[in-house]
């Protein structure tokens, strides 16, 4: 049986801290299908295929890794992919709080489907796709947090500029 993650997440935009997660979750499981989620409280700055896009060219090196979107239910994802994890990345204790109750509707959804939690490296505890976008908007310095490539795209939205 193959191990088979969904590594869900809007990220608007991906930083690094995403891509710790995603490269220590390609060590351990076979394939890893990193799923651009449209979080409805969430307003985005790129669209979901933009997000796909950064996404498959800073993971380009990660052969095990597939980029996909949905826009149903996680689990329903899952189960589309055959996966039987998902992988998500924990930075504090106040992510717990958050990630323990769509963890426990997903149980209730389909018990069969296990959830992998992993702590961000310490040096990206602090590091949210909120926190990037606010530095960026004040032209801050981003290169510690993000990818070139999502530097760049960044600086290329209007709303950035």
């Amino acid at each position: 049986m193959s191990r088979i993650a969904v590594c869900p997440g809007s990220f608007d935009p991906i930083t690094y801290g995403h891509l710790d997660i995603i490269n220590r979750g390609a060590k351990i499981f076979d394939k890893v299908y990193v799923c651009v989620l449209n979080n409805s409280s969430k307003k985005p700055l790129f669209t979901v295929e933009e997000r796909c896009q950064l996404i498959k060219e800073v993971t380009i090196d990660i052969p095990n890794v597939v980029v996909d979107s949905h826009k149903g239910l996680l689990i329903e994802y899952a189960k589309q992919t055959g996966a039987n994890v998902i992988l998500r990345g924990l930075r504090a204790v106040s992510d717990f709080e958050y990630e323990m109750q769509g963890t426990s509707m997903n149980r209730l959804l389909d018990e069969t489907i296990e959830t992998f939690f992993m702590m961000t490296n310490n040096q990206y505890s602090f590091l949210s796709s909120s926190i990037v976008k606010e530095v960026a908007k004040y032209k801050g310095d981003i290169r510690a947090l993000v990818p070139s490539q999502v530097e760049k795209a960044l600086w290329e939205k209007s709303t950035i500029k």
